[in-house]
This record gives structure tokens, sequence and C-alpha cells, in this order.
């Protein structure tokens, strides 16, 4: 009976709670009992929060009983990214410089979900400092990808996707500079979504880059994807880049069918030097989108041709003057990864960071245009797929191309416009998911989830699991 509950759904747990099926304090004791079991092979968690997560799951299951139900994620046990802070507990960036950083304050995130009667199990592996993708952290260990051990689960929110799809939490955030949503969920088979920048506030998350940055769901399923936005989305004042715009119903949105959609297609970009299955499952679901009423239209986005400059010029120079002071004083205790990325970073001049926000102004003209005629932009997550841990290049139809580079091809224009962009399953290859990029109009998350869930529907991945806690 454990086994079938840890499947399910955050949103379906959530009603077995309501109704009193199930207790918090069995599912949370459940959930903890098999991430404990499963950690020594998947790695996902570096701390774990036993004793709290069972008082907040008692609290839960005395508020449900005296009829104070908070939500469809009332009494549901989560675990959380480790850049993500929790008040008067250690939040480490998966780093030896902030292995025992304490802070005062819970994250806005964090505030919301305890309001939704969120039960928080514990913070998860990640890369460090957020900045790569693999999640081979030189402090706590490699994160594993549950569909095969060997792979890299993509990062930086590897924790969180592995620990998703092998039901080490039922559902978790990820944060999101260049693809850490939408990489792992990918590379995961999960529904990842990156919201509009500024739609969820970014006080208490540890910043990679500031004008990059978001926050948003990894989960089992587009629904979960849905009820998370909703539970975490909203404007604080302590976070600069929040906007003070009105939180939709995302849940109630889902629905309906694909009949009048317009698709947009940028194929000179987003189909160029691509793993030629990932193609075809990418386009099979569009082909399905328009067996079912939807259009596509093809658009052109040139200035995408500067993307990937524009998002390194940004990413590495914002990132390096948050870190400068402890690159001075203590370049030793960060990874050799991004130490070397850091140092990078701070090769590039004021002329180049300026000459990338022009670029970066050209490339959100473009896609503003591009969308003005069609309702999404669908497109794959990743052109290649999950390589060895350990490896720097991915194979690309037979040829070594760069891991980095590759994994955040894709997603990193999305970071650059601040767009909403999704990433849901699209089928498996040799084992391992492929995702499917969605990508919409500012503050229009109803409308990329609702695609999402069309493409859900369909059910691409035959009902298959990841191997690792299936």
């Amino acid at each position: 009976m454990a086994d079938e509950l840890l499947k399910k759904t955050a949103v379906e747990v959530g009603e077995l709670i309501r109704t009193k099926q199930v207790s918090p304090v069995d599912v949370t004791r459940s959930l903890l009992d098999h991430a404990h079991a499963l950690n020594d092979t998947v790695n996902a968690y570096v701390s774990f929060r036993d004793d709290a997560a069972m008082a907040e799951a008692e609290k839960a299951e005395k508020e449900i009983a005296a009829g104070e139900h908070r939500g469809p994620l009332h009494g549901v046990p989560m675990a959380l990214k480790d850049n993500l802070y929790v008040a008067g507990e250690v939040t480490t960036m998966s780093s030896k410089i902030h292995g025992d950083f304490v802070s005062k304050d819970d994250a806005s995130v964090v505030t919301k979900l305890r309001d939704a009667g969120i039960v928080l199990t514990g913070k998860l592996n990640m890369h460090e400092y957020a900045w790569g993708i693999d999640n081979n952290s030189p402090h706590f260990g490699p994160v594993h990808n549950p569909w095969n051990v060997d792979k890299v689960p993509g990062g930086s929110s590897g924790g969180s996707g592995a620990a998703v799809a092998s039901d080490m939490t039922f559902i978790s955030l990820g944060t999101d500079t260049a693809g850490s949503i939408r990489i792992p969920s990918s590379a995961c088979g999960l529904a990842g979504l990156k919201p509009t920048h500024g739609r969820v506030a970014k006080f208490g998350c540890y910043p990679l880059a500031w004008s990059l940055d978001h926050i948003g769901p990894m989960a089992k399923t587009v629904e979960d994807a849905a009820v998370m936005l909703q539970a975490i989305a909203g404007f604080d004042h302590r976070d600069p880049t929040s906007v003070d715009v009105p939180v939709g119903d995302y849940r109630a949105a889902l629905g309906g069918d694909p009949k009048g959609l317009v698709i947009g297609v940028e194929e000179d970009y987003y189909f160029r030097d691509v793993d030629s299955d990932v193609e075809r499952l990418v386009r099979a679901r569009i082909d399905d989108l328009v067996s079912r009423g939807a259009t596509v239209k093809k658009v052109s986005i040139p200035a995408l041709k500067y993307s990937e400059w524009t998002e390194l010029a940004t990413s590495l120079s914002e990132a390096s003057a948050i870190h400068h002071r402890d690159l001075e004083t203590r370049a030793e205790d960060f990874g050799a990864d991004i130490r070397f990325l850091f140092y990078l970073g701070e090769l590039f001049s004021s002329v180049d960071y300026l000459q990338a926000q022009q670029a970066r102004r050209q490339i959100k003209r473009e896609f503003s245009a591009a969308l003005a005629d069609v309702d999404v932009l669908i497109a794959p997550t990743l052109p290649v797929m999950a390589p060895d841990i350990g490896s720097a290049v991915a194979d690309l139809n037979g040829n070594p191309v760069d891991l980095v580079d590759n994994f955040i091809r894709f997603t990193g224009p999305s970071n650059l416009t601040g767009l909403p962009a999704m990433t849901v399953p699209g089928g498996l290859n040799n084992g391992l998911p492929v995702g499917v990029q969605i990508v919409g109009k500012a503050f229009d998350e109803a409308t990329v989830l609702k695609v999402g869930r069309f493409i859900e529907e369909s059910d691409p991945m035959q009902g298959q699991r990841a191997p690792v806690g299936a």
C-alpha cells in the first residue's frame, strides 16, 4: 500500500488526505522511509527534517480534523532545493563556503508553502551555487538519474528532478537561470515550469544571476505543476524583480481540447543540430496536436543566433559579481568547474555586458513579434540525451559535443526574455525521457500549462516510470 501511495501525484495524495482516507502523518512517514532507503542510490537529499516533518504532519492532521483545510497541498510532504532558505536551518547551496549558512528568514516561496500546509521533508542536492547542469557535486557527490543511475539527472536542480522521479518527494521546486528547472525535468521525465520572470518572488533564494533567475515547480504531472504555481505565485516587495500582477487559477485553466490552438515552430534555431530521435518524438507530439485540431505556423526569430553568447555574457558577469569577494579570498573552496566559470565571468568587460543587454532586447522584441501570431512556441527542451555522470560531452547523432553548451542551448533564451516556458515528457529514447518545451506569452502561464496538459493527455510515456523508485 505504501509503495502505491508514493507513486501518486501531489494532487491525488492531497485529496486522499483531505477526505481522511490517509493521514498526513502516515504519508510523511512512508515517504521519509522510502527516501532514506533510496538515498544511497540516488543521492537526491543532502539533509532530512524527520522530526520537524513529522511535527508538521501532525499539525496538518489536527487542522484538517478540525475542518481547517488549507487547499490541495495541505499535509502533502515535499522536499526543497537547497538554495531556498528555511528559517533557522542550514541552507548549503551545495557548497563548502556556505556549508553552515543559516538564514533568519524563510524564502518567500517557503512562507507560501507553509501557508498552503505543505510538510517539508528535507533539502535536495543541486549543482554548486546552481551554476552547472550535470549535478556532479564535489562536496555532496553526484545525483543519479532514476531512469539510469549511470546518467546525469540534469541540473542545477538535479536533486529535485531525481527525487520527484523516484517518489522521494511528491513534488518539488527548482530554480532556473539558463534552464535549471527544465533541464532536469526533461532528463527525469517530469513536468517542469519556469514561470514568467517576476511571477514568483525570489526573496530568500540564493542568487546565481539576478536578472535571469526564476523559481518554479517540478512535478509528476501538469496538474501538480499548476497547483504548485498557484501556491507560490504572487508579489513580494522584498524581491526587487517581483511583479505585482494578478495570480490566475491555473488548475481551473486546464481542460478543453487543442482545437483552434496555433503552435509556433521556429525551425532555424530550435530544430537545428538536434538528436534525430529527440526531433522525431517532439515532432510526433506536434503532429498529435494537429490531428486534434491545432494548426502550425512557422515563425522566425533571427536574433536567436546571438542568444548563447548573450546568455553566457549575462549570467557569468552577474554570477562573478555575486561571488567576487570569495573568489578573491577563498577560491580553492569552490569546485573546480564553477571556479573556472567565475574566473571566466570576470573577463567580460562592461562593454561586453552592455552589448549583451542590447542583444537581449532584440531577442525579446523578436519573441514578442513571433508570439503575437501564435498561442505558444513548441520545441525540444534538450537537443541531446543525458550522458554518463562525469562526461563533459554529449552525443549528437554520433558526434561528441560540449555538454553545457548543448544542455542550455534551447532553454537559455526563455531566461533572457523572461517568458514562461515548460517542459513535459514527450516519450522515451533508449529508456531515457525526452522533453517537449512550450514557450508562452508573458504572464500567460495558463496557456502554457494547458498545452502541456494536451501533450500529457496523449500518454507519450505509455505509463512507464523510472526504474529506481518504481
